[in-house]
C-alpha cells in the first residue's frame, strides 16, 4: 500500500496537537495495527446479538400500521437496530451494513432469504469506531467506513465479518480527515459512495449553525461544508467536490449519468417555513452551491440575524441553484436512485429520500419517506411524498426515517435511528 501523503492543511503545529492528543484509548489502536497486519487482536470470538422478537418488535411493528403508502405498496419490519443511520447493502449476500452516530456499525444479515432479518451484531468490535454513520462499497466488494475523522477500509467485509477481528485499511487516519480543531459534535456524521473511477466522495458538514466570517475560506478550501473525493484505499489525490454546502447528509451516484446528487439542511433560526432544504446536483469538480450567502434558489443569509457578521459578503459571481427545494427544516437526510424492477414504471430512474424530521419549527413537519422523479435530461422534476405517518397526529415522533436503500430484489429499506428499526417496502400490483 503507498503511504498516505500529509494533507496540506496538516500544519506542524497541527501535526505536533495530533500527536499530543490522543483521540483513541491506547488499546483500540493497538487494536487496529493488528488487524492492518492481519493478526488476532482479541481472543473472545463470541459478538451478542440484538434480539429481533419480542416486546420492542411487536410495537415497532404496531406503529408501522400508521404509516401511508401509494397503493399496491406495504410496509413491514426488516430488522431491530439500534441507532440505525446510513445503510449499506452487500454486493453479493443477503446482509448489508450499518452505521450510526455512535460507536457502532451494525452487520445485519437475513440467513434464510426471507425478506426478514434473522442476525443483527456488532461489526468489528475489536476495533472502537467513533460516530461511524457513513458505510458505502467500492465497485470490487470493499466495505468503506467513513467516521467523523478517519476513514476505514474493510476487505470482503460481507463475508469475513462473522468474528470480532477483520482486515482493515487505514484509508485517512484518525484526525486527518478534517484539522483536530474543527472537530465538533455538530454536523460531524459523514456520507460517502464510490464513483466508477475508484474516488471515494465524502460529505463534510461544517459545525455551526452559520460558520463565522473568519472560517468561511478555510472551509472552502479545506471542502469543510462541501463534499470531497479521495483515493478509496490510501487517501491520495484529495480534491474539493463541492463547496458552499451547510451540511450534508446523504449522497448517491445516478447510474444512468453519473452524476453526484446530495442532501443539504440548512440554517436554523430563521421561522418555520425558511429557508427550504435543497436536492443538489454536481456538474462538475468544485464548484459552489451558494452557502453561507444564499440559500435555495434566492434567500439571502449573509447581513441576516442568523449571520450578521457576514454583512457585506457577497456571494461567488457564479453558484448552483438546487434541483429541488424541500419544505424547511423537514431534514432531508439519505437518498438513493431506484434502479430497480420491484416497483412501477413511474418510480425507476427516481431518487428516494428520507426527510429525518423537523426539531426547528413551532408545528413539526417531516419523518416521511419523499420521490423525487428525473426529466429526460437527468435533472430532477417533480417531488411528492411516498411515505409518512411517523409523525402522529399529537406531533409526537414514532421514528425518524435516516436512509433509504434499494436490495437487490427492488424492494426499498428505510432506517430510523428514533425507533432503531429497518423497514422494508415493497410492492404488489393491486
Amino acid at each position: 500500500m503507498r503511504p498516505i501523503p500529509t494533507p496540506p492543511w496538516l500544519t506542524t503545529t497541527a501535526a505536533a496537537a495530533l500527536l499530543a492528543l490522543s483521540t483513541l484509548p491506547a488499546a483500540a489502536q493497538t487494536n487496529i495495527e493488528k488487524l492492518k497486519q492481519m493478526k488476532v487482536a482479541t481472543t473472545d470470538l463470541n459478538i451478542p446479538m440484538v434480539a429481533q422478537t419480542g416486546r420492542n418488535a411487536d410495537a415497532i411493528r404496531a406503529n408501522l400500521k400508521r404509516v401511508k403508502l401509494p397503493p399496491g405498496f406495504s410496509i413491514d419490519l426488516y430488522a431491530v437496530v439500534p441507532d440505525a443511520r446510513h445503510m449499506a447493502v452487500a454486493p453479493s449476500t443477503n446482509m448489508l451494513f450499518v452505521g450510526t452516530r455512535k460507536t457502532t456499525v451494525w452487520a445485519v444479515t437475513d440467513r434464510n432469504s426471507d425478506g426478514v432479518a434473522d442476525e443483527v451484531k456488532s461489526f468489528a468490535p475489536s476495533l472502537k469506531f467513533t460516530n461511524p454513520n457513513g458505510v458505502c462499497w467500492t465497485r470490487d466488494g470493499f466495505l468503506i467506513v467513513t467516521e467523523h475523522n478517519r476513514v476505514l477500509n474493510f476487505p470482503a467485509a460481507e463475508f469475513f465479518y462473522e468474528g470480532p477481528d477483520v482486515a482493515v485499511i487505514e484509508v485517512v487516519p484518525q484526525g486527518k480527515l478534517i484539522p483536530v480543531e474543527e472537530e465538533s459534535y455538530n454536523h460531524g456524521a459523514r456520507t460517502c459512495r464510490v464513483s466508477d473511477d475508484g474516488m471515494l466522495h465524502v460529505t463534510l458538514g461544517q459545525p455551526y449553525n452559520v460558520q463565522p466570517k473568519e472560517k468561511v475560506a478555510l472551509y472552502e478550501q479545506l471542502g469543510i461544508g462541501g463534499m470531497i473525493k479521495l483515493n478509496a484505499f490510501d487517501g491520495s489525490k484529495r480534491e474539493v467536490v463541492a463547496r458552499g454546502v451547510r451540511n450534508s447528509v446523504g449522497m448517491d451516484i445516478n447510474p444512468k449519468d453519473k452524476s453526484v446528487w446530495f442532501t443539504d439542511n440548512q440554517t436554523d433560526g430563521m421561522g418555520d417555513d425558511i429557508p427550504p432544504g435543497e436536492l443538489n446536483r454536481v456538474s462538475k469538480t468544485g464548484e459552489h452551491f451558494g452557502y453561507p450567502f444564499i440559500h435555495g434558489n434566492n434567500i439571502q443569509i449573509a447581513g441576516t440575524a442568523a449571520a450578521p457578521d457576514l454583512k457585506g459578503m457577497a456571494a461567488p459571481a457564479q453558484w448552483t441553484k438546487p434541483q429541488v427545494e424541500f419544505p424547511a427544516h423537514q431534514a432531508q437526510l439519505g437518498m438513493a436512485f431506484y434502479n430497480g424492477r420491484m416497483f412501477p414504471q413511474k418510480y425507476q430512474g427516481g431518487v428516494f429520500v428520507a426527510a429525518h424530521g423537523s426539531w426547528n419549527r413551532t408545528k413539526p413537519s417531516g419523518a416521511l419517506v419523499q420521490f423525487v422523479s428525473m426529466k429526460a435530461d437527468g435533472t430532477a422534476d417533480k417531488l411528492e411524498t411516498f411515505a409518512e405517518g411517523w409523525l402522529d397526529e399529537n406531533g409526537i415522533y414514532r421514528g425518524r426515517p435516516v436512509d433509504v436503500a434499494q436490495m437487490k430484489d427492488g424492494s426499498l429499506l428505510v432506517s430510523d435511528d428514533f425507533a432503531g428499526a429497518i423497514y422494508r417496502i415493497t410492492y404488489s400490483a393491486p
